[in-house]
């Protein structure tokens, strides 16, 4: 069941809040790749958004998989809300507006990465073909306002959603009408943690440069080429961001735990339900202050529960979460993968992301993250441009990727997984101007085309 309690031991020192990081760390040989991609969902006859409920609702669609699969059902009260693979580790999850998740088992190469999206691609639409259900791959809805777009039955929102109206003015915006790619990776020890957070968090813009994919929102040009980024800056702004205190001398695992405290907590699960503490300080809760649990101390559990909820361009768990790409295509979620893997997995190449940023200012940084979501590739730094940078940290990821050495069953190296970042970086246009293109000419202005274009 969905929320339900796990028996979790109390938190007793500062020391375990810094091992539910800490303890990630493990050796080389057992660092694995994670993949998690986000779908829009809508129907054809007529065009509209999925709704959970009904014969053709999202409801329907995770029954279906779960006939498909054997994957195992969970839920919220009596509400189906995603799917669990035991046998992987692997699952399907929900997103307030209907975005139907897969957060991808632990792949040893990026050879597996693919194989794996292709068939939850395979399944997702063999179900979804009856029930007029169709997968979009872009960052943003092109259409729907969030008011349009039906909410899920996951306790969890109801939670979020009025906060979200509180700090921030398009938070509902990123919770209803978002999707993401995200890469999940290992790090051996704390200093390789600091190391590679610090490199993908000065190159989060440059990813989200390269896959910026929403250019539209609510029927006509947004304004930004990756308008899902745009959305973030206007989310929340204590737990979201560039972490400017990870390049601080003596950054480590305690650094970022200080930080997560003071990011104001979402809820806590007690008897399988959730209790809201919008706003309330975990510290308090540690020192047994919270208003809604007076006298309760947290556990190990309740604290990375609350680490899920901070949304930094690269989250820091017991791995590192690169959060910075817009959903695309098939071939983009495994690129994205490719892109950090061939930037972190090799020594030599993580040593030339680190000399590619090294020198950035947190201004630098700080300049990135609020212009790329316009600008993209063509954001103007030091006499050069974005475009610049992104070529570079794409030759660095292929060498990377090159020296791995890891082989499919044709023969190939996992530089195949790069393709659609080459083509992006060989026309210099990310894939939200590829769209613009179509939309100013064959389409004539018309956005409808883009469902079709765009389907998964």
């Amino acid at each position: 069941m969905a929320g339900a309690d796990i028996f979790s031991p109390p938190i007793e020192t500062r020391a375990d809040l810094i091992d539910a990081m800490a303890r990630g760390a493990k050796p080389r040989a057992d660092w694995r790749i994670g993949t998690e991609h986000e779908k829009h969902v809508f129907h054809t006859d007529p065009l509209r958004p999925v709704a959970y409920a009904g014969s053709q609702g999202i409801k329907a669609l995770l029954e279906g998989i779960e006939k498909e699969t054997g994957w195992v059902p969970f839920y919220d009260g009596d509400n189906i809300i995603g799917l669990r693979n035991h046998e992987i580790a692997g699952g399907i999850s929900l997103e307030p507006g209907g975005q139907f998740e897969l957060s991808g088992a632990l792949q040893e190469n990026l050879h597996g990465t693919a194989e794996e999206m292709a068939e939850h691609m395979r399944v997702a639409r063999k179900v979804a073909a009856p029930l007029d259900i169709h997968f979009l791959g872009l960052g943003v809805t092109p259409f729907w306002s969030v008011a349009e777009i039906p909410a899920m039955p996951k306790s969890r929102y109801g939670i979020m959603k009025p906060y979200m109206e509180k700090v921030g003015t398009l938070g509902t915006s990123m919770m209803f009408r978002s999707c993401t790619i995200q890469t999940n990776l290992d790090f051996a020890s704390e200093a390789d943690m600091v190391k590679k957070l610090r490199v993908s968090v000065a190159l989060q813009p440059i990813a989200t440069a390269l896959f910026a994919n929403s250019p539209f929102v609510d029927g006509k040009e947004s304004g930004y080429l990756s308008y899902r980024s745009h959305i973030w800056l206007n989310t929340d702004d204590q737990r979201t961001g560039m972490l400017p205190f990870a390049f601080d001398e003596g950054f480590g695992f305690e650094q970022y735990a200080d930080y997560a405290l003071d990011v104001p907590m979402y809820f806590v699960i007690r008897d399988g339900q959730y209790v809201n503490v919008a706003g309330e300080s975990f510290r308090e809760f540690l020192a047994g202050r919270l208003p809604q649990l007076p006298g309760e101390k947290p556990t190990v559990k309740d604290w990375e529960d609350h680490l899920s909820t901070i949304f930094p361009e690269v989250r820091l768990k017991q791995f590192l979460e690169m959060r910075g790409a817009d959903m695309g295509d098939e071939k983009s979620v495994t690129a994205l993968s490719a892109f950090w893997v061939g930037l972190l997995y090799d020594d030599i190449a993580l040593e030339a992301a680190w000399e590619l940023v090294k020198d950035w200012s947190l201004d630098d940084h700080d300049m990135f993250r609020r212009e790329v979501p316009r600008q993209g590739l063509m954001t103007p730094y030091d006499r050069t441009n974005v475009y610049d940078i992104a070529a570079q940290a794409v030759g660095i990821a292929e060498a990377g990727l090159v020296r791995r050495g890891v082989l499919n069953a044709k023969g190939q190296d996992e530089t195949v997984h790069l393709a659609s970042l080459e083509e992006t970086i060989s026309q210099a246009k990310s894939p939200a101007k590829r769209w613009l293109d179509l939309y100013h000419t064959k389409w004539g202005g018309d956005l409808a085309p883009i469902f079709e274009a765009a389907e998964l």
